[in-house]
């Protein structure tokens, strides 16, 4: 039975998170870099951890999600330098499929158990335990995870082998971005023909193409809101990393070029750090 958990990476989806895990019963340990992050998590009670290497001692279980795996994961005082064989390790970022199978590789020579979880979902759904879960690995080892999944996650998928739900993650992660392109390219050319967006959303939510993300982000665009659910920036990076994929499997991705391009000038333009729907500005200017 699983009753320690460390977690390291507290960032925008995962110190929410870790705050929903601390209302459970796990002896929960935390670790990250920032120090505001650190001190909200340790208001509820939990157990702050020295190093990545602390803070995977001891657990039976340890979470990771961190945009960069190589020091946190695998450097000096890193998870892989304490975690004790037998412990579960998941990792729940989002990476390349290099880096997945590299850490795999790293937990056999530790005896470690891995599986690869993904998460899937905004800044919003984090705080409301609604992220979907892709998860890789024995799905038996999943099965002693979904409990404490289930604290932050409502939809908890296996894909399949490890590396799989990284794949999965891609096509995920390559609809998301084209789908914000293409509400964005609405509500511009709506908005120069003399519509007010909420009129447009509201003939939108009516018909077929009715979607989630085009209700809550077409609403927040409306406003004129674009703080951070999702940073522009990781949006960018998983469509270079989507492209990569395509370039190996010798497949053309037209509109991907074009949208990540699209996101490329929108991180030039020092937009990365605003929310994945304040591309629409590109096209406003």
């Amino acid at each position: 039975m699983l009753k320690k958990i460390g977690f390291v990476g507290l960032g925008t989806v995962g110190v929410h998170m870790a705050a929903n895990l601390a209302k459970s019963d796990y002896q929960l340990t935390v670790f990250d870099q920032d120090a505001k992050a650190v001190a909200e998590l340790a208001t509820l009670g939990v157990k702050v951890g020295e190093s990545p290497m602390a803070t995977a001692k001891g657990q039976d279980l340890v979470i990771v999600i961190v945009p960069d795996s190589d020091f946190l994961v695998f450097g000096q005082d890193g998870v892989f330098e304490g975690i004790d064989p037998g412990t579960i390790l998941v990792d729940m970022g989002t990476h390349c499929i290099e880096t997945i199978q590299r850490m795999a590789q790293e937990a056999v020579k530790h005896r470690v158990m891995f599986l690869e979880a993904p998460v899937w979902g905004s800044k919003e759904h984090a705080a409301n335990g609604l992220l979907t879960i892709l998860a890789g690995g024995d799905e038996a080892l999943l099965g002693r995870c979904r409990e404490p999944f289930s604290y932050f996650g409502l939809n908890i998928i296996h894909i399949g082998k490890v590396g799989d739900a990284t794949r999965m993650k891609l096509i995920v992660n390559l609809l998301q971005a084209e789908m914000m392109q293409s509400l964005s390219e609405g509500l511009v050319f709506g908005e120069k023909m003399g519509f007010k967006p909420d009129k447009i959303l509201e003939v939108l939510d009516s018909g077929g193409v009715a979607s989630p993300l085009f209700h809550s982000k077409g609403r927040s665009i409306a406003r004129g809101d674009f703080s951070r659910n999702l940073a522009l920036k990781y949006v960018h990076l998983q469509m270079l990393r989507v492209l990569e994929t395509a370039e190996k499997l010798g497949l053309e991705l037209p509109a991907a070029k074009t949208v990540s391009g699209i996101f490329a000038q929108a991180v030039a333009d020092g937009r990365g750090e605003e929310d994945f729907s304040a591309i629409v500005k590109l096209l406003r200017k």
